[in-house]
């Protein structure tokens, strides 16, 4: 083969294999858009139950509490597996005045202990709980979109919808298949710190969500935490208001109506979501989700953080 052949063999292969790599990052866009725009965070008993019938999914009972993991061991839904809040999806510290009560694990952590329930980012994770999405299947939904896993769903009404569904419950005891390291590099959705909270919460261009019950964000009583009150300038909305009165969230038109109004022209980078110990603040981010809008920005260590630090605390009267 001549020089002048060669060169052109070359330049023909190097723009096939450039056209070959761009159709198939095209694809993964499309595919990756696609998902970002069609799967639904919440997933309704009936729809689950068509689902284990039909494709693989892997069930996750994400509870918390001292009772947690004897609960699950006494019933849950078939084929689920079990994450604790404190021993899974937090890294509780000695004293909470360092992150809150709940802090995040090590993300590296964390992808163990889904790769270890054999999750793989192509993994299709349906989690429930038996408070609505409150304790603590929410606080996992977060988790996993912040490490990027799209297909992630949480069981309208937990459990307690499940059985209403006739979907097979039972106590057996569940055998994960390990998957190899869940590959991750930082959590993806945006979170701010308590210096940071600190400078803009009476900022009338920022919002500051506290979703605590209302007694609670007043002052009125403290059963968690050693100070009651709230942080200054923040707004109250009750992560329950996200639910119907059996439990199962509210319609994403209704959802989006009530945030959209409460929101009103403040930029959605802006906005800050906390809670207690930066668990329940995940119920109202996944109410918002589902109501299509974007997600804001979480305070993990809210209160439980704030309110061991000697920061201003204000009560209501």
């Amino acid at each position: 083969m001549t020089n002048f052949k060669l060169i052109l063999y070359t330049l023909f292969v190097l723009v096939s294999f450039n056209k070959t790599n761009a159709q198939q990052e095209t694809s993964l866009k499309v595919r990756k858009n696609t998902m970002k725009t069609t799967f639904k965070h919440i997933i309704d008993a009936s729809e689950l139950f068509e689902l284990v019938h039909s494709n693989q999914v892997i069930l996750v009972n994400a509870g918390g509490g001292p009772n947690g993991r004897s609960d699950y061991e006494k019933q849950h839904l078939n084929g689920a597996f079990f994450l604790d809040l404190n021993e899974d999806l937090s890294e509780i510290h000695e004293d909470p005045a360092h992150g809150g009560r709940h802090p995040l694990p090590k993300i590296e952590d964390f992808a163990q202990t889904i790769s270890n329930l054999g999750m793989t980012p192509d993994s299709h994770v349906v989690v429930y709980d038996d408070k609505g999405g409150a304790n603590a299947s929410a606080r996992l939904w977060w988790m996993l979109k912040a490490i990027g896993h799209e297909n992630v769903q949480v069981l309208n009404g937990g459990i307690q919808e499940a059985k209403n569904a006739h979907f097979p419950i039972n106590s057996d005891k569940v055998t994960p298949k390990v998957a190899p390291l869940y590959p991750v590099t930082t959590w993806l959705l945006p979170r701010v710190n308590m210096d940071h909270v600190e400078n803009v919460s009476q900022d009338k261009d920022y919002m500051v969500i506290d979703v605590r019950a209302t007694p609670r964000y007043n002052g009125e009583f403290e059963p968690i935490d050693s100070i009651a009150g709230h942080i200054p300038g923040t707004v109250n909305v009750p992560f329950s208001d996200n639910l119907e009165d059996n439990g199962t969230f509210k319609s994403p038109e209704a959802l989006k109506e009530k945030y959209t109004q409460i929101f009103k022209n403040t930029p959605g980078d802006n906005i800050i979501f906390h809670c207690g110990s930066g668990v329940t603040a995940c119920h109202s981010l996944l109410a918002i989700a589902h109501a299509g809008l974007d997600i804001p920005k979480l305070y993990v260590g809210s209160w439980s953080e704030w309110s061991r630090n000697n920061k201003a605390v204000i009560k209501e009267n």
